[in-house]
Order: C-alpha cells, then structure tokens, then sequence
C-alpha cells in the first residue's frame, strides 16, 4: 500500500512541517535539524503546505534537503489556502486557472522539480472538485507532480475525485477524540484503495499528557471547541483516564495515541508535528507498540464518543473562495 511509483517505501510516520518557518535562524535552525533527524531515524515522508508560514516552511524543506537523493524523501504538499501578510489565513483559492502558479512557486522555493503528492488544501463547494482534480492531473500528465491527493473531504466527494484522477493518499484528521472518518470515509478509501494520512493524533495536544492545573488555565478558549472554557475540563479529564492505561502499558500518553492509530492498519500514516528531536524520537518508538484488540477495546473505552465535549476542529467550509460556514 505504501510503495510509491519510484519504488521508494514510505515510513510508517510521517513528519508534520507545519511549525518549522525561517521567521528567525532559531526556528529555521531546529526544522532544518528535524528534518535530519527525522531522515536519519527512518521517516522519508514530509508533509507541508504552500500556506504554512506563508512559503516558509517549504524554505526550511528546501534548506534540509540539501545533498540528499531526491528519490530518497516523499514530499507531500498542499496548496489553496490564502495568507495575509500577518500570517493568518483569509480564504480558499483551489480555482483550476491558478493550480500551476501556486506549484510554480512551491517548486521554486523548494527547489524540485516535482511533487511527490499535491492535493488542494480543502474543496471548494463552488468549484466542482473534477474541476480541481483536472488542472492537477494535467501537471501529472507534464511531469510536475506525481501523485494527486485530496484533504478533509467526505465519502462522496472522495469518490468523485477518484473517478476524475487516481487519488493516492486523504489527508484527513484522526485521533483517539475524532473517530468520525471511521463511519463512512475510511471504509470508503479502503475500498478505493487510497491510503489515509491522519494529522491531529494529538488532538491539538490534549493527547501530549502532563495536564496541570495551570496548563488548563492557560489553554482555555482559542479556536478549537475542544478548548473552549465549558469543554476543556472535561477533555482533560479523559485524557487523564487515558493517561493511566498508557502508565499501566509503561508508554507515554503520546506514544499510546500513535500506537493505537498504527494498529489503525498499514494504509493509515499518522503525522507527527514537531521541530523537536526527542518528541519526534518518542513518537518513533510507538512503532514497537503492538496493541491487541483487548488494548484497543480498552482504550477507545476510556473516551467514549459521546463524552467528548467539542469539536476537534471548527467546521470550516468555502464556497467561491471564502467561509461560508464555522
């Protein structure tokens, strides 16, 4: 499932380079040492996007990969997003006519030739995704990219840009607080044969243990509902529960959450976020985790869907470029 056309075999755990960003030498120091440390550890999957610090984070890649093959790393990217020049973001542009200018400029920054995998950041429900799909599957066809993907989409709309052009990989949140791609989304791509790429195993963090009191304080509200001040104690309270049976198998709370993803199946490769050596090491040792399906049972048990208060991620949509919906 994870062979790609180079015949390159991807890791098990992919690294997140969302945080990594040339803001300062400091930040851009330790993504480009992540990166290494990721490679050298086993990890050839980089997961980014155009959107992230503005082009940044694909300037810290390009600066990492300097004197590595290029058939030795997998360079998944997403594009569409639109940033301001503070750094939030504004608005969705997945329009066919600017597909080929966003990747012109991804490759100029990073320095390749082509993308291993490039899929729009979202779909844009004025914009019918065949027409999204298309205008990449034209790069393909020019040798700039080389597999399609799709992120945080539904079955239906999965299933028509499978029909449109061969899509490899979702990109999709998954983590013990968001099971929902398990009811319709998952079955879906396993039927498709489309690999899954969860981001969020974390769960914005909530799964990273060590919950104090005042950690508690300081995370209240934000734009996660997860956190919002009428949830967060709640959630705490969960993960604190299931921090007992990670302490009871002799793992971290972290290393449980990417444990129990892998036991998930081969197609499913979790993201792991970081520029730090040690978390990246720590998430690396889940992979000699096995989890039987009494471990998984008791898991999932100690948080119950129906118990988690909030939402993992607000529910955004677009429509002609901007939110319609949150």
């Amino acid at each position: 499932m994870n062979d790609q056309p180079s015949g390159l075999e991807l890791s098990r755990i992919g690294l997140g380079c969302g945080h990594m960003s040339n803001v300062n030498e400091a930040v851009k120091s330790a993504g480009v040492a992540a990166i290494h440390t990721a490679f050298e550890s086993g990890i050839n999957h980089l997961n980014t996007g155009d959107f992230y610090g503005a082009g940044r984070s694909e300037m810290v890649i390009a600066e990492a990969l300097k004197g590595y093959k290029r058939d030795d790393y997998f360079i998944s990217l997403k594009f569409g997003a639109l940033n301001t020049p503070s750094s939030s973001l504004y608005g969705l542009d997945v329009s066919p006519q600017h597909v080929k200018n966003y990747l012109a400029y991804s490759l100029a920054r990073l320095n390749l030739d082509y993308i291993d995998l490039y899929q729009p950041a979202r779909i844009d429900l004025g914009i019918p995704v065949e027409e999204t799909i298309g205008a990449i599957s034209d790069l393909v066809k020019a040798g700039y990219v080389r597999q399609i993907g799709v992120s945080q989409v539904d079955a239906e709309t999965l299933r028509r840009a499978h029909a449109t052009h061969p899509i490899s990989w979702v990109e999709v949140e998954y983590s013990l607080f968001n099971r929902s791609i398990e009811k319709e989304l998952l079955p879906t791509a396993r039927e498709l044969g489309i690999g899954v790429v969860a981001f969020g195993a974390l769960a914005h963090g909530l799964l990273a243990g060590q919950w104090t009191d005042e950690r508690i304080e300081k995370s209240k509200g934000g734009y996660v509902p997860l956190f919002f001040e009428e949830n967060i104690g709640k959630n705490v309270a969960l993960a604190k529960k299931l921090e007992e049976i990670a302490v009871k198998k002799q793992m971290t709370l972290s290393q449980l959450a990417f444990a129990w993803i892998l036991s998930k199946g081969e197609d499913i490769i979790p993201l792991i976020g970081t520029v730090s050596p040690v978390h990246l090491q720590e998430a690396l040792r889940s992979l000699d985790i096995h989890l039987t399906e009494e471990d998984i049972r008791e898991i999932e048990d100690a948080i119950p869907e129906q118990e988690i208060a909030g939402a993992t991620f607000p529910n955004i949509q677009f429509r002609n470029g901007k939110t319609v919906s949150v």
